[in-house]
């Protein structure tokens, strides 16, 4: 039985209860869940990040504007973000802010390198002249890898050289982070670490351009899902998953610097599917007589084949994950369809993130 997600909760509300702690990108998808756990666990969450470019958008159905404190900036205004940082004073920061998407990356090259390298800049020289930050994790990407598309995982020492230029914006972030750490860091004032991860699903994406948020949009109009590249295989897992880890690292390296370093998070080779078997899992997990369609689009590049070796989290952590592909599948349904239904989606997230750890 895996018992790791509720020994390391009982951990982290003892740990995370009063901290200050600052999340870049709390506007988005991951950074919404990742503040609403850290509300549970009684941490004092600042968050910086655009307004949302989603309508609906999480941040709003989860209640979070009147629940942390929010400041809407953007990661590339270094003088903004370092007024709050001066005025936080944060003990613990989680880089979330980017610009996430592999299709809007090949639209929009410069704004995604300005964002995803230069806002990385920016934030290390914010926590450098800023003392009271004690922790540092910056999230990126499995895509950092330089994919030759072979059948076993990565491992956090394969070459980091992304294709696309969102992928490759996320490699140089992570070569930054890793000279800041070096250069500014060396003495140990600041514990830095990177996390990889895999392809997240859960209730209340969104985006344009995945796959999830696409099954549910064709769901709640009663058309067929079209799929690009349902032959293609990635590793997905449930957002909790990697957000449990991403705070046991945060955690973990503020009480012991040896914790600091780069970390894989991905679901086991038995969640790592091709877009037509998720395709599948949501279908079923939906009903109605829900299916899908073949209808490759001619777009640009993308990794046909990409898994992570999750080896060193393992065994650093002794993490496991809590819910495989078809739990995350059925996890995101039972949240859309409760916000169908009009329910208070912050007390829904709540339940889930409570069922999670528990």
């Amino acid at each position: 039985m895996n018992n790791w997600s509720k020994d390391i909760w009982k951990e982290m509300e003892e740990f995370y209860r009063g901290k200050k702690v600052l999340v870049t990108g709390h506007t988005g998808f991951k950074g919404s869940w990742l503040c609403r756990i850290l509300a549970l666990a009684g941490a004092r969450v600042s968050g910086y990040a655009l307004k949302p470019s989603q309508d609906p958008a999480l941040f709003q159905l989860a209640g979070l504007e009147n629940r942390i404190h929010s400041v809407i900036g953007d990661v590339r205004d270094r003088g903004h973000m370092l007024q709050v940082f001066q005025e936080v004073q944060p003990e613990i920061v989680f880089h979330l802010a980017a610009q996430p998407l592999v299709r809007e990356s090949y639209r929009e090259p410069v704004y995604t390198y300005e964002t995803n390298i230069m806002g990385t800049v920016n934030i290390l020289e914010c926590i450098r002249l800023t003392p009271s930050v004690k922790s540092f994790l910056n999230v990126t990407t499995d895509k950092v890898y330089e994919n030759r598309e072979w059948e076993y995982g990565y491992r956090e020492c394969d070459p980091l050289d992304g294709y696309d230029p969102y992928s490759n914006s996320k490699s140089c972030s992570e070569l930054v982070t890793h000279s800041y750490m070096k250069s500014f860091f060396s003495d140990g004032r600041t514990a830095i670490s990177t996390s990889r991860a895999g392809n997240v699903i859960g209730g209340g994406d969104f985006a344009d351009d995945r796959i999830i948020p696409d099954c549910i949009r064709a769901a709640v109009k009663g058309e067929n899902i079209v799929l690009r590249n349902p032959h293609s295989t990635r590793p997905y897992q449930h957002v909790l998953e990697p957000l449990a880890v991403y705070m046991a690292i945060a955690m973990k390296q503020y009480a012991d610097i040896n914790y600091q370093g780069w970390y894989n998070v991905g679901p086991d080779d038995r969640d790592c599917v091709t877009t037509g078997e998720l395709a599948d899992l949501f279908c079923q997990a939906w009903g109605e007589g829900l299916s899908w369609v073949n209808q490759y689009d001619g777009g640009p590049h993308e990794a046909n084949f990409l898994k992570l070796d999750c080896s060193k989290v393992k065994k650093t952590l002794g993490w496991r994950p809590r819910y495989g592909v078809k739990d995350a599948v059925e996890k995101t349904v039972e949240w859309t369809r409760a916000w169908l239904a009009g329910e208070d989606m912050g007390t829904v997230m709540d339940r889930q993130i409570q069922a999670f750890f528990s």
